[in-house]
């Protein structure tokens, strides 16, 4: 059995953390290889992929962290949890569910994001 709230805290570490190279390692750690991601504003597939996806997401919104919104949940190798996104110390600006499916080890095959309303560049 998954500990959903421990791996939703793993992947949200993955899109917060600065140093590219500790991120890249992140990535190969929690995601399959040929990992998929796909949101209504980006995608990406494979370790390299997800990585320059999660890099051009937070040069997109420099200052900013994600953290959990809730209570992750799941069943079997289905993983829900909401975020939000938003400067440190400063209101949201961007929220969304995401839907994961594990692989027996809780690595990632793939993430589905939902967007609540538009993210804004602030």
């Amino acid at each position: 059995m998954h500990n959903y709230q421990a791996i939703a805290e793993r992947y949200l570490a993955m899109w917060n953390e600065p140093d590219l190279n500790r991120r890249r390692a992140l990535v190969a750690v929690g995601w399959i290889a040929d990992g998929r991601y796909a949101d209504p504003l980006m995608e990406g597939h494979g370790h390299d992929g997800i990585a320059a996806m999660i890099e051009d997401a937070r040069a997109s919104f420099p200052g900013h962290r994600f953290t959990l919104r809730g209570k992750p949940d799941g069943h079997g190798p289905f993983l829900r949890f909401a975020w939000s996104l938003a400067p440190n110390g400063g209101a949201p600006v961007a929220g969304g569910t995401d839907v994961a499916r594990l692989d027996e080890a809780g690595r990632f095959i793939e993430v589905t994001g939902f967007l609540d309303g538009n993210a804004s560049h602030e």
